[in-house]
Formats: structure tokens, sequence, C-alpha cells
């Protein structure tokens, strides 16, 4: 063979798997995620369930879908600013939780369909026009309703019976802030309890206003979700613990860095799911048609150690009744 021919025949030879690879990476469907939290533990286990829902739909990286994945820090201008360079990349579907990203995405495409997990107040957040028929590009699973409110309450008094004052460390800012505290307050003459709302915005407000809640006695805590209170845990179960504060938290993550108890939606199982409804975009399904999902998983998680550090003896009721008990 002359060295002409050769040195053709190598060139094309070679040239068979780049084609390959150049025509594998046009079928990828691409996904964005955009998760209102730290780049930690947390935020991990969130996508981790996501990927395992979603491989076991039958989709894997690298081979049908690619993922584009950005953490915000719970800001909203890391939000807006990773928002613009998910749309500009222009995915297939994006997945994303809290009101405040979603709030970013929405305002920058009425085009490119978004599943959210982990949203308060959908509705008067103005991401849907209902939970039944969203009739747009967003749509998703809600973190909860605000009749968690009053089981919050419930579960404080019976843990902790002598609480007479909670502080609720809430973030006026999100959607849907007003309504869980409504919810709350609604409640609280019923378990006669004074309530006082407490600033979750950043590290120095939370340590002020801790402080000066345990100047009296007798008072415990409720941390609702949010992006603040996720970013700050570690920060309200330290506080929580210095000032005897009973408090109930949203996940089982503050109760492992030493929190009391935690009453909330399974969060992992609620990523799990909105990877059925990224599945079903990709497949071709429109937002407008997919109705917007309540959580169906709810976990009660103690701190033995917490509840005794507290001088608290858990009630065998609530023991029994516990998803997660922490020796």
């Amino acid at each position: 063979m002359r060295r002409r021919e050769f040195v053709l025949l190598l060139g094309g030879a070679a040239a068979i798997p780049l084609a390959a690879l150049a025509q594998q990476t046009e079928n990828l469907r691409r996904i964005g995620v955009l998760i209102g939290v730290d780049n930690d533990a947390e935020g991990q286990a969130r996508l981790a369930a996501f990927r395992k829902g979603i491989h076991d739909l039958g989709w894997n990286e690298g081979e049908n879908i690619q993922l584009d994945v950005r953490f915000t820090g719970g800001t909203a201008d890391r939000a807006r600013t990773y928002a613009a360079e998910l749309i500009n990349s222009a995915p297939d579907v994006i997945l994303a939780n809290t009101s405040i990203v979603v709030a970013a995405l929405r305002d920058q495409t009425t085009r490119i369909p978004i599943v959210f997990a982990q949203v308060v107040d959908p509705v008067n957040s103005g991401f849907v026009d209902s939970l039944a028929h969203p009739g747009g590009n967003i749509t998703g699973f809600v973190s909860l309703d605000f009749s968690i409110g009053a089981k919050w309450l419930e579960i404080l008094k019976e843990l902790a019976p002598r609480v007479d004052r909670v502080g609720v460390l809430r973030d006026p800012k999100i959607p849907g802030g007003t309504g869980i505290m409504g919810a709350i307050q609604a409640a609280a003459s019923s378990f006669k309890v004074e309530l006082k709302a407490l600033d979750v915005r950043d590290a120095a407000t939370i340590e002020r206003g801790l402080s000066a809640f345990a100047r009296e006695p007798n008072g415990g805590l409720i941390v609702p979700a949010s992006p603040a209170s996720s970013i700050h845990h570690e920060l309200i179960v330290r506080l929580a613990a210095r000032f005897r504060l009973p408090a109930v938290y949203p996940y089982p993550f503050f109760v492992k860095s030493g929190g009391l108890l935690s009453y909330g939606i399974d969060n992992h199982d609620l990523w799990q799911r909105a990877a059925g409804y990224v599945d079903r975009v990709l497949k071709g399904a429109s937002p407008a048609e997919l109705p917007v999902q309540e959580p169906t998983k709810f976990k009660l998680a103690i701190n033995l150690k917490a509840a005794k550090t507290l001088g608290l003896a858990v009630p065998p009721s609530l023991l029994a009744r516990a998803d997660e008990v922490i020796e």
C-alpha cells in the first residue's frame, strides 16, 4: 500500500470514534439543576436523591443525560446569576428548589420547563395558576402545608410542657413565611404560649435575637424551613443548646448536628419524586398539565442526648412515633 493511502486510511479510522462521540453528545438530554443551599452534605444528599430517582427511570449521566448543577448558598444574587447561566445554556428542563431560586428562574424564562422541589406556597408566589392546573412552564412539589405549624407547637409542648414562650426563627422575605407564622399564631392560644418572631437573616442577627429571647425563662424555639435556617443550622443548634432552649426543627440534619428534635417532610423523598416529573417532561409532557403535588412522607427525629442535656424526659408516646432516634 502506498504511503498516502495508508495515511488516509488511518485518518478515516480515527475519525470514526470521534464522530460516534459527537453523535452521542448531541443525543444527550440536558438537565439544569439549581439548588438553593450550600454545596455541603445536605445539598449533596438532595442531589443524590434526585440522581437515584432519575437513574431508576432509565436515565444515566454521560449516556443519555447530562446534569449541569449549581448551588446558590441561599443568596438571591447568586440565584439570579446562576439562573441566567443555566437558561443561556438552553437545557431541556431545569430542576430547582426554594422560592428564591424559582423566582429567579421565572423572571428570566417562560419557555424552559421548570420542576421545583421544596417550595412552600407556589400559588401566592406567582409560580403557578393553581395546584391542580399550573398553567405555565413551572410545576413541582410543595414542601409543606401551613397546618404543620400547629404540629410543631404540639410536639414542642409534649416534650417540654413548661414552655410558655416560643420564638419562631423566620425569614419574612421569603414567600410563605407569613403564612407559616400565621398558622403558628392561630394555634398558639390552644397551647397557651406567647409567640415572638425572630429574624433569621444572618448569623449576627440570629445570635442577637436568641440571646435577647433567652433572657426570660421557659422559652422554646420553632425553626421553620428556609434557606437561611439551613445555611446557619449549626449556629442555631449551638445557640439553642447554649441558652437551653428546647427547639423543633424542620429536618433531621438539624438533629444530627445536635438539635433536640425535628418534624417535617422527608425532603430526600421529595427530590426523588421530582425525578418523575423531570422524566415526564423529557418525554414530552408539559408542566402546565402536571399538577403540583403535596408531600406524602414526614419524619420525626429525636436526639436523646440533647434531651438529657436539657433535662427533658422524652415521653414514651413521642418516642414510639419517632422515625429516627439518635442516642
